[in-house]
């Protein structure tokens, strides 16, 4: 008999079966992985720099990046913290840098580094790792607390189990004939998809931009959405950060936070809405006006097309929104009349769009949905409903905006189950 089975060999399972078998040298651990390698989602994390965790220490700013989660994760942080992940790896000889945006990541710039660390420590800690052991039923044994697990190879028994499977519907169905109650599983990071003659030909442009997403006019009667007002003028969701224009539409952190936090609300309307888009944040409609005339009263005889108004307003973009406002390429600022300034206004600072659809964030692939947080006590990370059963990263229902947030919080829930675990 084993001591720990930790289903799944990704990021959490590993974090816990080291701390695990740190804290307890005398327990028998052993790593069940469906597929034939390790921390697959590690390597291609960050576009394969693995994006470690965020440089967000104070906890209550923290848990504000999980849409789902935010309340739950706040005293597990105080346990665990993003210092207590830069010590982990700092102590493996692994530093780590922060850039612009907060995100960390290794020195070395490759995932790699953080693959090696994992293998290397369950391996000198003498950790088993069992590859190609999908596991296909668990089933708690009656009278001792222990569990049967059974995997596509063999069956064998354990006194504890921890799940750190992510999002995986098959665990999840074995989770419900034990009690459990699961929360559908739906897409929290994705892009949107838009096809706009605005946006058309300018794929790698990127801005500080705010979007908002509005409120839906016709909702699916078989579907509940709750909008944040009644006023419908309102938007349901809005951000404000770099976006970057796609092939396929729009991405990047102003509309990666939109799809996370509002992954209910668009998983609703069948990805099928409407977002305005404020190109220069730092005006809004009615104030850009007087700026407008001011340029044209100074750059009388140049073209609206070829004048830089905005210096961090990539030019193809500024091109684009122009000829939206019905300018030609030979529109002198001296002939722009007073609808074609008005349109303009319009176009710079509350642009329309209709959203048809969404595609997956390559790089960083997660779900809202999993195990219902209420069943979980998060002091130990045991289920509330079955005794010796603990979980550990995406197999609950919580998520978060891309940006190391969901590392992190795989690092702290694998942290505090290990320390449970461990205990005799």
């Amino acid at each position: 008999m084993l001591d720990v089975i930790i289903v799944g060999g990704g990021a959490a399972g590993f974090f816990a079966a080291i701390h695990i078998a740190e804290e307890n040298p005398e327990l028998k651990v052993a790593i069940f992985e469906r597929g034939k390698q390790v921390l697959g989602k590690v390597k291609v994390s960050g576009g394969g720099r693995c994006n470690v965790t965020h440089s967000e220490y104070e906890q209550k700013e923290l848990v504000k990046n999980y849409p789902r989660g935010e309340k739950e994760l706040l005293g597990p942080f105080y346990t665990f913290s993003v210092y207590d992940t830069v010590e982990f790896f700092r102590k493996r000889g692994i530093s780590l840098k922060i850039e612009d945006d907060g995100r960390m990541f290794p020195e070395s710039n490759t995932s790699q580094t953080i693959i090696d660390c994992f293998v290397n420590e369950v391996e000198r800690l003498g950790v088993r790792v069992l590859k190609n052991s999908h596991v296909i039923n668990i089933v708690p044994i009656a009278g001792n607390g222990g569990w049967d697990i059974e995997s596509v190879k063999k069956k064998y028994q354990a006194k504890k189990v921890l799940l750190a499977c992510g999002s995986s519907p098959k665990v999840w169905k074995l989770l419900e004939n034990l009690g459990h109650t699961i929360v559908p599983a739906i897409p929290s990071l994705f892009t949107f998809n838009i096809k706009d003659e605005r946006i058309n030909g300018i794929q790698g442009v990127s801005c500080l931009a705010r979007v908002q997403v509005i409120p839906a006019e016709v909702i699916n009667p078989k579907v509940t959405i709750k909008l944040k007002s009644k006023n419908k003028k309102e938007p349901l969701l809005e951000s404000e950060g770099p976006l970057l224009i796609t092939h396929w539409g729009m991405s990047g952190p102003a509309i990666l936070k939109l799809s996370a936090w509002g992954a209910v609300q668009l998983h609703g309307y069948d990805y099928k809405f409407k977002i305005k888009v404020n190109w220069v944040p730092e005006y809004y409609e009615g104030a850009i006006v007087p700026y407008l005339l001011e340029i044209k009263e100074v750059e009388t005889k140049k073209t609206v097309l070829r004048t830089n108004a905005f210096e961090n307003m990539p030019k193809r973009l500024w091109r684009n929104l122009v000829k939206a406002a019905g300018l030609t390429e030979t529109t002198r600022w001296a002939d722009v009349t007073k609808k074609q300034l008005d349109d303009l206004s319009l176009q710079l600072t509350n642009s329309e769009f209709q959203v048809d659809g969404k595609s997956t964030f390559k790089e960083e692939f997660v779900t809202a949905g999993g195990v219902n947080l209420k069943e979980i006590n998060f002091k130990t990370y045991e289920s509330k409903v079955i005794p010796n059963l603990f979980f550990a990263g995406e197999v609950t229902n919580v998520d978060a905006i891309t940006g190391g947030f969901n590392f992190q919080n795989a690092w702290t829930s694998a942290y505090i189950a290990a320390k449970a675990i461990a205990k005799v």
